[in-house]
């Protein structure tokens, strides 16, 4: 996901910088054990499309973007990133990411794991050097991760909307990091703490936007998504087939056959069926709800290129097309 950048100056300094971003995350993933460098630049070959240092970048541009400490605190939030995603794979034991095969797919699972505290140790090392005012906003936002982990495997209390709950725990898990991003982008900068607080709502709400994205392009990935959690709550245990196709199921029975094991006979077929189904509307309306919560944040924020090009993110995650990969 790219922002649209008409301002000549801005998108030569953002490729400068991105291009800085990458020697970092050499850099931080070089180990003098060979296999330790190999197992920690799988992802970073593999992984999105750097949102969180795109983030960091733009925030920057709000105070001195050639500061010395924007550079590390956006290879800070990828490393971050990275290591949560070892750690998510094996926890979800899915075969792939995105296409590709998942980072500990000819590892065990231990070596996954340990490669992501690898990545976790080198961001602190990172995060050192920006000051303690970056270490706690780090630390805040990876309380605030581990919750989101937690919460999600927990499952809602009870009496609790699934919905609610789905989206609270986003919030945690992905937004955290998206609005960490911003805030170390703004604090690395010198910029005002205000435009801080701005971009940290503004994250949040467009990381939240872009997974529902991803969710509404891909709604039956292994872990709950909102297409699916929509359809359990509005499906009614009395509910008929559709009249237009007697012998296509309810929905009830549409989302018993999505949620239960993969080989199970007719699950390609309600697969297919979810994939045109109306809930993707309202899952569609509710990535539009994200994003346009991100941009009101912005409104906080003086008028420049860096804004806009912040907003036209906001229509990218937006737009009903593929994915927008929040990697």
């Amino acid at each position: 996901m790219q922002p649209t950048v008409r301002d000549h100056a801005l998108a030569d300094g953002l490729r400068a910088g991105q291009a800085a971003v990458e020697e970092g995350l050499l850099r931080a993933t070089k180990s003098d054990v060979p296999f330790i460098t190999e197992t920690a630049r799988e992802l970073t070959r593999t992984a999105g499309r750097r949102l969180r240092p795109l983030l960091v970048l733009l925030a920057a541009r709000f105070g001195d973007p050639g500061a010395p400490g924007v550079v590390p605190a956006a290879v800070v939030v990828e490393l971050t990133h990275l290591a949560t995603h070892y750690h998510d794979d094996v926890r979800d034991e899915a075969a792939v990411r995105r296409d590709a095969p998942r980072p500990d797919a000819n590892w065990d699972n231990t070596v996954a794991v340990l490669t992501g505290d690898f990545l976790f140790a080198r961001a602190s090392h990172i995060l050192a050097d920006l000051g303690p005012e970056a270490v706690r906003i780090q630390a805040q936002a990876f309380r605030r991760q581990v919750t989101g982990q937690i919460l999600e495997t927990t499952g809602p209390r009870d009496g609790r909307d699934p919905v609610e709950h789905h989206l609270d725990v986003l919030a945690s898990r992905t937004g955290s990091l998206t609005a960490v991003s911003g805030q170390l982008g703004a604090l690395a900068s010198g910029a005002d703490p205000r435009v801080a607080d701005a971009l940290a709502r503004y994250g949040e709400r467009l990381g939240v936007a872009s997974h529902l994205a991803d969710e509404v392009a891909t709604p039956t990935a292994r872990r709950p998504t909102l297409p699916v959690l929509l359809l359990a709550r509005d499906a009614d245990p009395s509910d008929p087939a559709d009249p237009a196709d007697p012998s296509a199921p309810s929905d009830r029975e549409l989302y018993e056959l999505l949620t239960g094991p993969a080989g199970r006979a007719g699950r390609a077929e309600a697969v297919a069926r979810l994939r045109t189904h109306p809930v993707l509307d309202g899952a569609r309306e509710e990535t539009a709800r994200q994003a346009d919560a991100a941009r009101a944040a912005l409104s906080a924020l003086p008028d420049c290129p860096a804004r806009d090009a912040l907003e036209s993110l906001c229509e990218t995650v937006a737009a009903p097309t593929a994915p927008s990969s929040c990697g």
